[in-house]
Protein backbone atom coordinates (compact mmCIF):
# COMPACT_ATOMS: atom_id res chain seq x y z
CA UNK A 1 0.00 0.00 0.00
CA UNK A 2 0.99 3.24 -1.16
CA UNK A 3 1.75 5.77 2.04
CA UNK A 4 -0.97 7.67 1.74
CA UNK A 5 -1.32 10.90 3.70
CA UNK A 6 -3.15 10.61 6.97
CA UNK A 7 -6.03 13.00 7.45
CA UNK A 8 -6.95 13.87 10.73
CA UNK A 9 -10.49 13.61 11.39
CA UNK A 10 -12.63 16.87 11.83
CA UNK A 11 -14.11 17.93 14.96
CA UNK A 12 -17.84 17.76 14.71
CA UNK A 13 -19.50 21.61 14.70
CA UNK A 14 -20.40 21.43 18.52
CA UNK A 15 -16.94 19.99 19.80
CA UNK A 16 -15.23 23.54 18.62
CA UNK A 17 -14.14 25.38 21.09
CA UNK A 18 -14.05 29.40 21.18
CA UNK A 19 -16.71 31.89 19.66
CA UNK A 20 -17.05 33.34 16.35
CA UNK A 21 -15.38 36.39 15.31
CA UNK A 22 -18.89 37.65 14.37
CA UNK A 23 -20.25 37.43 17.76
CA UNK A 24 -17.49 38.90 19.11
CA UNK A 25 -17.24 41.60 16.73
CA UNK A 26 -21.35 42.17 17.88
CA UNK A 27 -20.29 42.28 20.85
CA UNK A 28 -17.82 44.92 20.97
CA UNK A 29 -19.88 46.88 18.76
CA UNK A 30 -23.28 46.53 21.43
CA UNK A 31 -20.32 47.85 24.04
CA UNK A 32 -19.15 50.83 22.38
CA UNK A 33 -22.85 51.63 21.10
CA UNK A 34 -23.67 51.36 24.81
CA UNK A 35 -20.95 53.44 26.07
CA UNK A 36 -21.75 55.88 23.60
CA UNK A 37 -25.39 56.24 24.78
CA UNK A 38 -23.92 56.48 28.67
CA UNK A 39 -21.83 59.52 27.77
CA UNK A 40 -24.47 61.27 25.62
CA UNK A 41 -27.22 61.06 28.31
CA UNK A 42 -24.83 62.50 30.91
CA UNK A 43 -23.74 64.90 28.64
CA UNK A 44 -27.80 65.94 28.19
CA UNK A 45 -28.35 66.15 31.77
CA UNK A 46 -25.94 68.40 32.55
CA UNK A 47 -26.69 70.42 29.36
CA UNK A 48 -30.55 70.28 31.13
CA UNK A 49 -29.24 71.07 34.46
CA UNK A 50 -26.64 74.15 33.14
CA UNK A 51 -30.07 75.41 31.24
CA UNK A 52 -32.44 75.11 34.48
CA UNK A 53 -30.08 77.16 36.49
CA UNK A 54 -29.73 79.78 33.92
CA UNK A 55 -33.61 80.03 33.49
CA UNK A 56 -34.14 80.21 37.33
CA UNK A 57 -31.56 82.64 37.33
CA UNK A 58 -33.23 84.86 34.45
CA UNK A 59 -36.85 84.65 36.28
CA UNK A 60 -35.07 85.58 39.88
CA UNK A 61 -33.97 88.92 37.58
CA UNK A 62 -37.39 89.62 36.14
CA UNK A 63 -39.57 92.18 38.21
CA UNK A 64 -42.54 90.88 39.46
CA UNK A 65 -45.36 93.46 39.81
CA UNK A 66 -46.54 94.18 43.69
CA UNK A 67 -48.76 96.72 43.30
CA UNK A 68 -50.83 98.17 40.29
CA UNK A 69 -52.75 101.49 40.26
CA UNK A 70 -54.59 102.87 36.71
CA UNK A 71 -55.59 106.69 37.31
CA UNK A 72 -58.41 108.08 35.72
CA UNK A 73 -59.18 111.63 34.53
CA UNK A 74 -62.54 113.19 34.70
CA UNK A 75 -64.24 111.56 32.14
CA UNK A 76 -62.85 108.28 33.95
CA UNK A 77 -60.70 107.40 31.35
CA UNK A 78 -57.31 105.49 31.97
CA UNK A 79 -54.28 108.28 32.17
CA UNK A 80 -51.66 106.70 34.23
CA UNK A 81 -50.44 103.55 34.52
CA UNK A 82 -48.33 103.16 38.37
CA UNK A 83 -46.67 99.64 38.86
CA UNK A 84 -44.54 98.64 41.67
CA UNK A 85 -42.17 95.74 41.67
CA UNK A 86 -41.40 93.26 44.58
CA UNK A 87 -38.35 95.29 45.51
CA UNK A 88 -39.98 98.23 45.51
CA UNK A 89 -37.60 100.54 44.92
CA UNK A 90 -39.06 102.40 42.28
CA UNK A 91 -42.13 103.25 40.79
CA UNK A 92 -43.16 102.60 36.80
CA UNK A 93 -45.15 105.14 35.90
CA UNK A 94 -47.07 104.72 31.83
CA UNK A 95 -48.72 107.98 30.31
CA UNK A 96 -52.03 106.91 28.73
CA UNK A 97 -53.01 110.06 27.40
CA UNK A 98 -51.66 112.61 26.14
CA UNK A 99 -52.16 115.67 29.07
CA UNK A 100 -48.79 117.01 29.97
CA UNK A 101 -47.52 119.62 32.42
CA UNK A 102 -47.60 123.38 31.35
CA UNK A 103 -44.32 125.33 31.18
CA UNK A 104 -44.82 126.77 35.05
CA UNK A 105 -46.28 123.65 36.30
CA UNK A 106 -45.23 119.78 37.66
CA UNK A 107 -47.46 116.72 37.88
CA UNK A 108 -47.11 115.15 41.56
CA UNK A 109 -48.19 112.00 42.57
CA UNK A 110 -49.48 111.64 46.01
CA UNK A 111 -50.63 108.57 47.67
CA UNK A 112 -54.18 108.27 49.80
CA UNK A 113 -54.41 106.42 52.82
CA UNK A 114 -57.74 107.43 53.91
CA UNK A 115 -58.53 110.70 56.29
CA UNK A 116 -54.47 110.81 56.96
CA UNK A 117 -52.67 113.98 54.83
CA UNK A 118 -51.97 112.87 51.64
CA UNK A 119 -48.27 111.77 51.56
CA UNK A 120 -46.04 112.79 48.10
CA UNK A 121 -44.52 109.91 46.32
CA UNK A 122 -42.41 112.75 43.90
CA UNK A 123 -42.57 115.00 40.80
CA UNK A 124 -43.39 113.30 37.84
CA UNK A 125 -40.14 115.29 36.16
CA UNK A 126 -40.19 113.98 32.62
CA UNK A 127 -42.18 114.03 29.52
CA UNK A 128 -41.64 111.08 28.25
CA UNK A 129 -44.49 107.82 27.80
CA UNK A 130 -43.11 105.95 30.18
CA UNK A 131 -40.89 106.96 33.60
CA UNK A 132 -39.61 106.01 36.92
CA UNK A 133 -39.67 107.48 40.44
CA UNK A 134 -37.28 106.43 43.22
CA UNK A 135 -39.62 104.88 46.00
CA UNK A 136 -38.77 102.99 49.22
CA UNK A 137 -40.15 99.57 49.71
CA UNK A 138 -42.35 100.60 52.42
CA UNK A 139 -43.89 103.66 50.09
CA UNK A 140 -47.39 102.29 49.55
CA UNK A 141 -47.84 100.12 52.45
CA UNK A 142 -51.58 101.19 53.72
CA UNK A 143 -52.29 103.06 50.85
CA UNK A 144 -55.68 102.64 49.34
CA UNK A 145 -55.61 105.31 46.14
CA UNK A 146 -53.43 107.21 44.30
CA UNK A 147 -53.53 110.88 42.34
CA UNK A 148 -52.02 113.26 40.43
CA UNK A 149 -52.45 116.81 41.18
CA UNK A 150 -50.67 119.97 39.03
CA UNK A 151 -48.35 122.23 41.16
CA UNK A 152 -46.18 124.85 40.49
CA UNK A 153 -42.70 123.75 39.17
CA UNK A 154 -40.85 121.46 40.81
CA UNK A 155 -43.80 120.32 43.36
CA UNK A 156 -45.50 121.57 46.48
CA UNK A 157 -43.44 122.56 49.31
CA UNK A 158 -42.71 120.87 52.05
CA UNK A 159 -45.80 120.01 54.39
CA UNK A 160 -47.68 121.93 52.04
CA UNK A 161 -50.90 119.34 50.87
CA UNK A 162 -52.01 119.08 46.95
CA UNK A 163 -53.80 121.37 44.93
CA UNK A 164 -57.62 120.21 44.54
CA UNK A 165 -59.56 118.67 42.58
CA UNK A 166 -57.07 116.01 41.81
CA UNK A 167 -56.46 115.76 37.99
CA UNK A 168 -56.18 111.46 37.86
CA UNK A 169 -57.13 109.03 40.37
CA UNK A 170 -57.31 105.67 40.77
CA UNK A 171 -56.97 102.69 43.44
CA UNK A 172 -54.44 100.63 44.72
CA UNK A 173 -53.89 97.27 44.10
CA UNK A 174 -51.58 94.95 46.16
CA UNK A 175 -51.38 91.77 43.66
CA UNK A 176 -50.91 88.29 45.51
CA UNK A 177 -47.74 87.18 44.85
Amino acid sequence: MPDTPSIAPTPPASARRGVSAWWRALAIFLLVTLFIAWATSASMAEQLKAQIAHLQTKVAAVAQVQYLSVLLDDRHMPALLVTADTQGSVLQLQRLNEVREGREDSMQLWALDGDKPPRSLGVIASTYKTLQLPAPATALAGVQELAISVEDKGGAAEGRGPRLPYLFKGGLVKKAL
